[in-house]
């Protein structure tokens, strides 16, 4: 793993962080915080929040960032994404947003969801933001002018991770319980269809052209691959131990896979799928419990969260070796990247 960075120790910046700018914001749900790193110093502020944050959510304009979860103070979930039977499912859920430039000052709208929510996601005119909520199968659409809640969408089973279609038209969600995505209309807010995927899919995530989808299934060890033209699974690949979240870069080559493994035998890895064979060709250690990823807007760099230690690594895309590592809250879960402005 690559050394920790701080203020203090300057002189010894990594050389792919020279350059680097931006902001990196975690859903620290075991800590019940949020912390935001600071790429250009260094330095990473947490902020207790009421939620057992799971995930993050930065606006596409970056003037606001979303984050979801249960009421703070509940049991957490193995692996957080279900199966534990001491978890109260019907526990509140809400949704905070903040501006990102007045973080610290905490949120500014609190809007209660669904039962037990997962993942957030916004539109691309910024307008709305839907919310799984794995307690009641469903997602809660919201709208961010008013802070209301204006329509529910039923999914399949316990829907966890999401994404939105770069074009803005379709939005994909893993359903956990039922080995399916549901792929739904965002603006006739219905399900359009669900497809049948494998065992436990969490997260997927969409190539920058829209031509693929990647979707994690966590008991295979695998991701599938989804063409969201004919909405037919094109292939499975092989990846690490318990796969959680998939983010592709910015120019479409390659998806990350963070692996997370389980409780009792954490993983520790990220795999990199080459996209146009659909094949693992790089594996990156980072640290216990690898869960969530996210990518810096050039590229260059991998953001990926440790559940189970409480870091962040950062893997260099040039050479697949993580370069730093940063401390951030308590079970660390969801993360999004925020650029600098110029």
């Amino acid at each position: 793993m690559g050394a920790f960075w701080t203020p203090a120790s300057a002189r010894q910046r990594p050389a792919a962080l020279a350059t680097a700018s931006g902001f990196v914001f975690t859903a620290n749900e075991f800590g019940n915080s949020i912390s935001r790193i600071d790429l250009t110093t260094g330095t990473v502020e947490t902020v207790p929040v009421s939620i057992s944050a799971h995930n993050v959510q930065v606006t596409a304009d970056g003037q606001f960032l979303l984050a979801v979860g249960a009421t703070a103070g509940g049991d957490h979930e193995e692996m957080a994404v279900g199966g534990q039977s001491d978890i109260d499912m019907d526990a509140a859920g809400l949704l905070l947003i903040f501006k990102t430039a007045s973080f610290s000052t905490g949120p500014i709208a609190t809007i209660e969801v669904g039962a037990h929510p997962a993942h957030v996601v916004v539109d691309l005119t910024g307008k709305f933001a839907f919310v799984t909520n794995s307690g009641d199968n469903n997602v809660t659409v919201v709208d961010l002018a008013n802070d209301v809640v204006t329509a529910v969408i039923p999914t399949g089973a316990y829907p966890h991770g999401q994404r939105m279609s770069p074009d803005g038209k379709e939005l994909y969600v893993a359903n956990v319980e039922d080995g399916s995505v549901s792929v739904l209309d965002p603006v006739g807010l219905r399900e359009l269809q669900r497809i049948p995927v494998g065992a436990v899919p969490v997260q997927v995530g969409f190539t920058p052209d829209g031509s693929r989808v990647y979707v994690s299934l966590r008991d295979e060890d695998k991701v599938a691959v989804i063409d969201p033209a004919t909405r037919e699974i094109l292939a499975t690949v092989d990846v690490g131990k318990g796969p959680i979240q998939v983010h592709s870069a910015p120019d479409g080559r390659f998806v990350y896979v963070a692996n997370q493994g389980t409780d009792k035998d954490p993983s520790e890895t990220v795999s990199v799928v080459e996209v146009a064979t659909n094949t693992n060709v790089a594996t990156v250690r980072t640290g216990p419990g690898a869960h969530g990823v996210a990518v810096s807007a050039d590229g260059t760099l991998v953001f990926i969260t440790n559940i189970f230690d409480g870091t962040v690594s950062v893997i260099d895309a040039k050479t697949n070796m993580v370069v730093a590592n940063f401390a951030v809250g308590e079970g660390p879960n969801g993360i999004t990247f925020l650029p600098a402005r110029p």
